[in-house]
């Protein structure tokens, strides 16, 4: 099993593992150190605590580490009038008129409380390849559709989320 990652998301992952192990790593020891002078461990909460710190730390940096290593690295272009990955859409559902913007990532970005919606979801699968004004329709499940409307595509940088053309 692999993800699919940008060279964006590849770059970051990388950026979180160096901080991790440079700038985390290091103020985890601190700790340790700290709680160690403090004399007899078997009831030191401190310690115990920076030990949880530092294991999280290490597993946070191994899980990083596999997902870049098992990585298939995937295009974030698209043509300049249709909806890709990284664009930004707004839509309007048409079972209820409102109106909806969503940003299409890859699924380690994925949030939909923050309308970040990843290129495997339902509502991706539909709108990816489609321009404004076309109306798609979304299959959530297989009693379970409904239809939305792109009313407008944001190309937008993936490093700031800056529009840099709207169709």
């Amino acid at each position: 099993m692999y993800d699919e990652l940008t060279e964006e998301d590849i770059r970051k992952m990388k950026e979180e593992i160096a901080y991790r192990k440079n700038t985390v790593h290091q103020e985890v020891i601190h700790d340790l150190q700290a709680a160690r002078a403090q004399g007899d461990l078997s009831e030191n909460f401190e310690y115990y605590a920076a030990k949880k710190a530092n294991g999280r730390n290490n597993s946070r940096i191994r899980y990083l580490e596999n997902m870049i290593k098992t990585a298939k690295i995937i295009r974030d272009d698209s043509a300049p009038d249709t909806v890709g990955l990284n664009n930004t859409v707004t839509i309007v559902a048409d079972d209820d008129g409102k109106e909806e913007v969503w940003r299409i990532v890859t699924t380690v970005r994925q949030n939909i409380m923050k309308g970040l919606i990843g290129i495997d979801s339902p509502a991706a699968k539909a709108l990816v390849g489609h321009k404004a004004g076309d109306t798609v329709t979304v299959k959530v499940s297989p009693d379970y559709e409904y239809d939305v409307r792109i009313i407008r595509i944001d190309k937008t940088t993936d490093e700031t989320g800056d529009r840099i053309n709207s169709y």
